[in-house]
């Protein structure tokens, strides 16, 4: 055994946030909670036995602005790696990333490359992120689902840079009315784009592409292709709380993974912790 009860439990994706006030201002209003703070999700955590979680500061609420973050991880030392989403129309985008490295537990950056915000990959500023995010040793965390053409684009251009798929590839709904009918449609593309070795794939949020209620016993079908394809040292588990709310709470995004009989116990331990600290050169501690 390699020692694999000793790995941290690390989520590879949640958002925390303050309730929406003038104060500090949502840009939009997802049907979320009205309010996830630090506090609440440490608390969350708590309860299930998650050491640690990749904090992806919200952009529906906050866009570019990452301070919520920051004042989170000064809380809560220790907790959460931060991820910044960054504006490739920003032509002061390399100073951004730049200082962002100097934020305590800063761990990566983040941008958004989705066809309904029309995000173009041969944007002068997307290349400009990406090779700040070399030269900073941050990975890049790329949301591209329904446009994974654009990630692979990418993903082949910029052969140094580390990547992270956000969300397996794959559109995931918001609610259980809004599931796809075939939800796993791209999964061939996804299994696909293992082959190119700059990049890890986050298996965040799979719960919400379930057909089933929980402990949502269809995933694993699918899930084990993905882990075939991509390893389990680059397969890093996550929740997606609070995104995903309406369809699991964060208990129910925990438990199947821990309670399934398809993953050996080092698996378990790569696949839950163990992956997302070889990605983010991030462990967390308590």
């Amino acid at each position: 055994m390699s020692g694999a009860s000793t790995i941290a439990t690390i989520d590879s994706q949640v958002h925390a946030y303050a309730a929406n006030t003038p104060q500090r201002p949502w840009h939009t209003v997802p049907n979320w909670p009205p309010h996830v703070t630090g506090d609440e999700m440490v608390a969350a955590m708590d309860k299930v036995g998650v050491d640690g979680a990749i904090f992806i500061s919200a952009f529906s609420m906050y866009q570019y602005d990452a301070s919520y973050a920051v004042q989170v991880q000064r809380a809560h030392p220790g907790r959460f790696g931060l991820v910044k989403p960054v504006d490739p129309d920003n032509p002061a985008v390399a100073e951004v990333i730049a200082e962002w490295k100097k934020q305590p537990e800063a761990v990566g950056i983040r941008i958004m490359m989705t066809k309904e915000r029309k995000n173009d990959p041969n944007h002068p500023g997307v290349d400009r992120i990406l090779r700040e995010a070399v030269r900073h040793d941050l990975p890049v965390n790329i949301l591209c689902w329904g446009y994974l053409e654009a990630g692979e684009s990418l993903f082949k251009r910029h052969p140094d840079t580390r990547f992270i798929l956000d969300h397996l590839g794959i559109m995931q709904p918001r609610t259980r009315e809004t599931l796809a009918p075939e939800p796993w449609a791209d999964l061939p593309k996804v299994l696909d784009l293992a082959r190119h070795k700059n990049v890890v794939i986050k298996v965040s949020g799979a719960c919400t592409l379930s057909q089933k209620p929980y402990p949502f016993p269809d995933i694993w079908d699918p899930l084990q292709r993905v882990f075939d394809a991509w390893g389990f040292e680059r397969c890093l588990w996550g929740t997606d709380w609070t995104r995903a709310f309406a369809v699991v709470n964060y208990q129910q995004a925990v438990e199947p993974f821990r309670l399934t009989d398809r993953l050996s116990k080092d698996e378990r331990a790569m696949l839950m912790g163990g992956a997302c600290a070889k990605a983010y050169r991030w462990s967390p501690k308590r």
